[in-house]
C-alpha cells in the first residue's frame, strides 16, 4: 500500500490512465472511480443530465433495463425501446424511436446503448447504432454501457463519436471488481456544466481535475489499480487484435460444443456475444440440480436472470479465458448431463469446439 496522495500512485495513476485510453481508443479524458459498473452507469446519468430531460434508453436485457432505471430514479424523461430479450437492436428502430420523439417535441438529449448484454448474450451493433443516432438526432450525447465487451472485442470510441463510455474493472481488465473506468469527450463536458441532477462522489468535473494533479478526489481502490496496471501490461504484451481473436475463438468455440451436445442456443447467432454464450435449459431440468452438478466437478456457471431465471445458463469466456479452458468447461457439461441423464448428445462437442476455434486467434493468455 502507499499514500495515495504521494508520487508513487500518480505515477500509477498517469500510467493506468494513459494505457486505458489505448484501450478504449480515445484522445478523451478519461477517469477511474472506486466504484461497480453500475456505479459508473449512475456516475455517467447525473453528470450529463437533469430532471425531464427526454432520454432514449434501448433496452435488449437485464443490464439494459437497470441504465433506463437508473436515469429514471433521478428524473429524466426516458423513452424506453424494449428490443426482445435475445436480440440486439436495429439501428432503423432506434432512427425510428429517435424521429417519434423529436416529432413530439421531446428531442433526445441523450440515448442510452449497451454495447454487450451479459443476460442474454447478445452484442448490439454498436457502431451502427451510433450512427443512426448520429444522423437522426445530432445533438444527443451517446452515452454507452461497455462494461462487459470494451476490452475483449472492437472498439473504437472516438471514431464512432461515443461522449461517455463505462467500464468495469472485474470483466475484460481480469482484476477485482471495484473499479470504473469512463471516457467523457468534449460534447460530455459541456453537457455536464449544464446538468443539474445531484452528484458529489460521482462528480467526474472533480476527478478530472484532482487528475491533473496525479490524485482523486476521494480515496480510491489503490490495491486494485495495482492490480489494473499489472492486467494492462499482460493486455498490451498479448496486443489487442490477438485478445479480440481469442474472445472470437471462445465464443465460437462454446457455441460450437453447447450446439454438439444438442444444446439450444439463447442469442440471436448474427449478434451472439464473444464474452458470454447464453444457452437454454434442457426441458425438464432445473438449473439448481445442474448447478450443484457442475459445481461439484469445479465448474462455475451462471444461471438467468429477470425473466429468463431458470429457462437459461450461460458460460462467460471473457478476459483471461482460453479454448482449451473452453474445452474442459464442454468436457465437464458432458459429464454432469450423463450423471443427470439430461436429454444431451454424448460425444463430439470437444471436436466441434476445437474445430470451430481454427484459425480464429486459438492462443493462450500471457503470463504476467
Amino acid at each position: 500500500m502507499v499514500n495515495h496522495r504521494g508520487p508513487e500512485f500518480k505515477a500509477l495513476l498517469e500510467r493506468v490512465v494513459s494505457r486505458l485510453k489505448r484501450a478504449f481508443r480515445t484522445e478523451n479524458d478519461l477517469v477511474i472511480l472506486t466504484a461497480s459498473g453500475t456505479g459508473g452507469l449512475e456516475a455517467a446519468v447525473v453528470n450529463q443530465l437533469s430532471a425531464g430531460d427526454p432520454v432514449l434508453s434501448v433496452s435488449i436485457g437485464a443490464f439494459g433495463d437497470r441504465f433506463a432505471k437508473i436515469a429514471m430514479r433521478y428524473g429524466a424523461d426516458v423513452t424506453k425501446l424494449d428490443v426482445e430479450w435475445g436480440r440486439a437492436a436495429e439501428p432503423d428502430a432506434v432512427g425510428e424511436a429517435l424521429a417519434a420523439m423529436a416529432a413530439a417535441g421531446r428531442g433526445a438529449r441523450a440515448v442510452l446503448l449497451t454495447h454487450n448484454e451479459t443476460s442474454t448474450g447478445v452484442t448490439n451493433p454498436l457502431e451502427q447504432l451510433a450512427s443512426v443516432v448520429r444522423d437522426a438526432a445530432p445533438d444527443a450525447l451517446l452515452i454507452v454501457d461497455a462494461i462487459s465487451a470494451l476490452g475483449a472485442v472492437p472498439f473504437e470510441s472516438d471514431a464512432w463519436g461515443l461522449d461517455v463510455v463505462v467500464t468495469g474493472s472485474q470483466k475484460s481488465w481480469m482484476v477485482p471488481p471495484g473499479l470504473a473506468m469512463i471516457s467523457v469527450s468534449p460534447r460530455g463536458w459541456a453537457a455536464a456544466e449544464r446538468a443539474t441532477m445531484p452528484r458529489f462522489y460521482f462528480d467526474l468535473a472533480a476527478h478530472r481535475d484532482s487528475l491533473a494533479k496525479g490524485e482523486t478526489p476521494w480515496t480510491p481502490a489503490v490495491g486494485i489499480c495495482f492490480a489494473l496496471d499489472v492486467a494492462l501490461e499482460m493486455l498490451e504484451a498479448e496486443g489487442y487484435e490477438r485478445i479480440f481473436a481469442r474472445h472470437t475463438a471462445c465464443g465460437a468455440a462454446t457455441r460450437a460444443g453447447l450446439e454438439a451436445l444438442g444444446i439450444e442456443l439463447f442469442a440471436d447467432p448474427r449478434h451472439a456475444s464473444d464474452t458470454v454464450t447464453a444457452a437454454r435449459l434442457p426441458a425438464g431440468v432445473e438449473w439448481s440440480a445442474l448447478n450443484r452438478e457442475l459445481r461439484g466437478r469445479g465448474l462455475v456457471l451462471a444461471g438467468g436472470q429477470g425473466k429468463l431465471t431458470g429457462q437459461i445458463f450461460r458460460v462467460g469466456h471473457l478476459g483471461a479465458v482460453t479454448v482449451d479452458e473452453i474445452l474442459a468447461a464442454l468436457e465437464i457439461l458432458e459429464q454432469a448431463g450423463e450423471a443427470l441423464r439430461l436429454p444431451t448428445r454424448r460425444g463430439g462437442a470437444a471436436a466441434a469446439a476445437s474445430a470451430a476455434a481454427d484459425g480464429r486467434g486459438r492462443t493462450a493468455v500471457p503470463s504476467a
